[in-house]
């Protein structure tokens, strides 16, 4: 029983419990928190190079259409030139808007997905076509650029330009659908970030509501706890004050009984003693009958001081449970109690008793000594029987009556509670209750072992 009383003191201990609850409540509020982080940046993140690409995509393709546009401006002034010192400059300037298309095509083929790889391609072969087209614009002559300017610029140059534009525009036209197809995505994944955060706030909310309740109930049970532990106090206060005032009172009535049995059975039997002595001092040379009939009546008197005496000290000690042991200073006991009484008792002892340890010893013969008392002066008992049985290392006994019995309800006399003391300093157990249909029944269980320690720790360990 106390080792299941340890068990449950330690498993429902506060401090665990609670600095588990914690722990684990900023565990999760850590752990989301991180993860909100980490997704709110990943998601930023992906947002900010989704839109810098599509800005970028947008740029070259806007520098593209630029540098086409120019080039045709460029053409149209080359072919409006009549004369022929400026060649080198419009070839020169071509060259360079060519090479800077080719760099941009270039990079929107990194920049896009490979899924745009086809129409990169034809965007780049139709720039190759369109720029190709102005190689033998150069070899003109004046002649040439005058009759052939026109139709060539409808016919080669504008078409392939609305072409290369064209394909530009579904180029754009596609980033365009990329970026509405990838921002759905972000916004997708924001919605399933903000469910994911509201999911770690309840249940953040809800580890924190059990523990809050948790530590609410544990408190309310630590303070009615503490409540009944306080009254329980002030009781045994209470009781330990009564119980000293009792021993008080006690010790003085057993004072005042001494100075009784000394002064007025005692002292009379001496007095008498010494009247007696004084006659038979008187009656020297006088009849000798006289002198043998006081020295008689001294010898009398003697013998009942000193069995006055010897009641005394049996009462206060009685000196064969040194000498002969447990079982022969209870069965005087018992017969005395007869004597004094008039009450029946059958005494009843199993076991070997003499190798008890005198604080057994004592405690059993003022156990059953306090009990039979009782059984005369509170329980007015007819009959009574004791029974000690000692088996193995546990020694038990029992005190019954068939007197008034004794309520349960009813505050213990300093009788009992010195029994219960002398069986809680030997580590055992004790009670008393009424029998059925009348009487009262005291039991003791002590552990019996071969040193007061050893018995402190088998009732530890039990």
């Amino acid at each position: 029983m106390n080792l299941f009383s340890r068990w449950r003191g330690k498993l429902f201990r506060t401090w665990p419990v609670a600095a588990a609850a914690l722990g684990g409540l900023l565990l999760l509020i850590y752990t989301s928190v991180a993860s909100t982080s980490r997704k709110a940046e990943a998601i930023y993140t992906q947002l900010d190079q989704l839109n810098s690409r599509h800005r970028e995509v947008e740029s070259k393709l806007r520098r593209l259409r630029s540098d086409v546009q120019i080039s045709g401006i460029y053409i149209r002034d080359y072919l409006l030139d009549a004369g022929s010192s400026n060649i080198a400059a419009y070839r020169r300037q071509l060259t360079d808007l060519r090479q800077n298309n080719a760099t941009v095509v270039r990079q929107l083929r990194i920049l896009l997905p490979r899924e745009q790889d086809a129409r990169i391609d034809s965007l780049e072969k139709r720039l190759d076509d369109y720029w190709s087209t102005f190689d033998p614009l150069f070899e003109w002559s004046l002649y040439e650029k005058t009759v052939r300017s026109s139709r060539f610029l409808r016919h080669e140059v504008i078409p392939r330009r609305d072409a290369v534009l064209a394909i530009a525009g579904d180029i754009e036209q596609l980033n365009n659908t990329n970026l509405s197809t990838q921002r759905a995505e972000v916004a997708r994944r924001l919605a399933a970030f903000r469910e994911e955060l509201h999911a770690a706030l309840w249940k953040t909310l809800l580890l924190g509501f059990v523990v809050a309740v948790i530590a609410v109930l544990r408190l309310r049970s630590l303070e009615r706890h503490s409540e009944r532990q306080r009254i329980l106090a002030e009781g045994a206060e209470q009781e330990m004050r009564l119980l000293s005032q009792e021993l008080v009172a006690a010790h003085e009535e057993e004072r005042k009984k001494l100075t009784r049995e000394l002064h007025d059975h005692v002292g009379q039997m001496l007095t008498a003693l010494r009247m007696e002595i004084g006659r038979a001092d008187r009656a020297r040379g006088k009849s000798e009958s006289q002198i043998t009939q006081s020295l008689g009546e001294a010898r009398r008197l003697l013998d009942t001081i000193l069995r006055s005496v010897r009641d005394l000290a049996m009462g206060l000690r009685p000196s064969m449970l040194d000498d002969f042991g447990l079982q022969p200073a209870l069965e005087w006991h018992v017969r005395d109690f007869r004597r004094c009484f008039g009450i029946p008792v059958e005494l009843k002892m199993t076991g070997d008793f003499d190798a008890l340890l005198d604080p057994h010893r004592t405690a059993v013969y003022r156990i059953v000594q306090e009990a039979l008392t009782n059984c005369a002066r509170h329980a007015h008992a007819q009959h009574a029987d004791v029974a000690i049985a000692l088996q193995g290392n546990m020694l038990d006994l029992a005190v019954t009556d068939d007197g008034v019995g004794i309520d349960p309800l009813r505050a213990r006399g300093v009788g009992l509670l010195g029994i219960e003391e002398r069986v809680r300093e030997l580590h055992g157990r004790f009670s008393v209750q009424p029998r059925k249909p009348h009487g009262t029944e005291l039991r003791v269980t002590v552990p019996v072992t071969t040193s007061i320690e050893e018995a402190r720790l088998a009732s530890t360990s039990g």
